[in-house]
C-alpha cells in the first residue's frame, strides 16, 4: 500500500498530496475526487524485480453531486509460480519431482473512498477505508483495516497544500497460520528466521504533507512544481531522523503543452545509506515520466525505480485513465 498508483504521481516521485484531482486521488489523497466533474477509471501495470513481481491497480470514482465524491479501488501486488518444495523429499529420503505443486503469494488492497467540500472556499476533506487480504499460498493469510484521512486546500491564486494521514488508526492485520504446512517448530534453528513470525502485524500512521503551484506561460504552456514532505514515526535512514520521527523529502515536475502533452521528472526517497567502510553516503530515488492526453482519454508512463538510484532494477510503469465525458 505504500508503493504507489498511476504513472503521473509515480513519475513526480509521489509528490502529488496536494494537487492530485481524479480518480487516483482515492489513493494519493481522497480530498481531490470532489473536483471530478463525471466518472473516472483508472488501470495502471507494473513489474517489479525483473518481472517476477506483478503490480496491478484498478480504480473508479464518480460525484454524487457538486459538493461530494465516492471512490472504489483494487490493488495487487503479487509472485506467481513459486516452487512449492517442501515434499519434494519424503520420508523415506526419496526424491520425487512429481511432489513439486505452484503457489502464489499475493497482498490484496481494497479501499473506499469518500470526499466532501467544507463551508471555506476551497477547503476539502476526504475519508479511505481499506481492507487488506494477504495470502502466501495455502500456508498463511490474513485480514486487516484500516483509515486514512486527507484534506486539501488552494487558495485564489492557484497555490495547493493538502494533508494525508494513512492508518491514522493503526492498522491491524491478523495472520491465521496453517502449521501443518511448516516443519516441526522444535526443528527451527534460533536466530536464523526459521521461527513462525507472530500472527498481528501492524502498520502505523503515516503523514504526507504537500504544496504545489501551478505557473502558466502564456496560454499553452504550463508548469507544475509540487513538493512533499513525508513523515514516518519511527527512526529510519530518512534524511531527517530521530527517535520521534524521520522525514523524506520528495520534489516533482510536470511541464505540459496545450494540457494535451505532459513530460514529468521528479527526485525522492532520500536516504542515509551505511557503507561498508561504516560511512555515511546520501542516496535517492529519480524517476521520469511522459503522458498523453486527448479529450476524456490520458495514457501515461513513467520509469521509476523501488529503491534507490544505485539499484539497476528500474520498473515500467504505465496506466490508463478513461473520463466518462468522453462519451457524452
Amino acid at each position: 500500500m505504500d508503493i504507489g498508483v498511476g504513472a503521473r504521481a509515480l513519475g513526480m516521485s509521489s509528490a502529488v498530496t496536494a494537487n492530485t484531482n481524479d480518480v487516483n486521488a482515492g489513493y494519493w489523497n481522497p480530498a481531490g475526487l470532489v473536483n471530478l466533474e463525471d466518472n473516472q477509471l483508472a488501470l495502471m501495470h507494473s513489474s517489479y524485480f525483473a518481472n517476477i513481481a506483478n503490480y496491478d491497480y484498478a480504480g473508479f470514482a464518480m460525484p454524487l453531486d457538486d459538493e461530494s465524491a465516492i471512490g472504489l479501488s483494487l490493488i495487487r501486488f503479487g509472485v506467481d509460480d513459486i516452487l512449492n518444495t517442501t515434499q519434494l523429499i519424503d520420508a523415506q529420503g526419496n526424491i520425487n519431482y512429481d511432489r513439486i505443486s505452484l503457489f502464489s503469494t499475493a497482498d490484496y488492497g481494497v479501499t473506499f473512498s469518500y470526499a466532501r467540500k467544507l463551508p471555506v472556499e476551497g477547503l476539502n476533506y476526504g475519508i479511505n477505508a481499506k481492507i487488506i487480504r494477504r495470502i502466501i499460498g495455502d500456508f498463511a493469510s490474513s485480514w486487516g483495516f484500516g483509515l486514512d484521512l486527507g484534506i486539501q486546500f488552494e487558495t485564489k491564486n492557484q497555490w495547493k497544500f493538502g494533508l494525508m494521514a494513512r492508518d491514522i488508526t493503526t492498522t491491524y492485520n491478523a495472520w491465521a497460520i496453517d502449521e501443518t504446512q511448516f516443519a516441526t517448530i522444535s526443528n527451527a534453528v534460533a536466530g536464523q528466521n526459521q521461527e513462525l513470525p507472530d500472527k498481528t502485524e501492524i502498520t502505523i500512521p503515516k503523514l504526507q504533507l504537500g504544496v504545489s503551484k501551478l505557473i502558466e506561460f502564456h496560454a499553452d504552456y504550463t508548469l507544475l512544481v509540487a513538493t512533499n514532505l513525508n513523515v514516518r514515526f519511527e527512526q529510519t535512514n530518512d534524511v531527517i531522523s530521530s527517535s520521534f520521527a524521520s522525514i523524506s523529502p520528495a520534489l516533482g515536475l510536470e511541464f505540459g503543452y496545450l494540457n494535451m502533452v505532459h513530460l514529468r521528472a521528479g527526485l525522492g526517497n532520500f536516504q542515509n545509506e551505511l557503507q561498508f567502510d561504516n560511512s555515511e553516503q546520501l542516496t535517492f530515488q529519480p524517476s521520469f515520466g511522459v503522458g498523453f492526453q486527448y479529450q476524456g482519454i490520458a495514457i501515461d508512463y513513467a520509469f521509476t525505480d523501488i529503491g534507490d538510484q544505485s539499484v539497476a532494477l528500474y520498473s515500467n510503469v504505465f496506466s490508463l485513465k478513461l473520463d466518462f465525458s468522453i462519451f457524452r
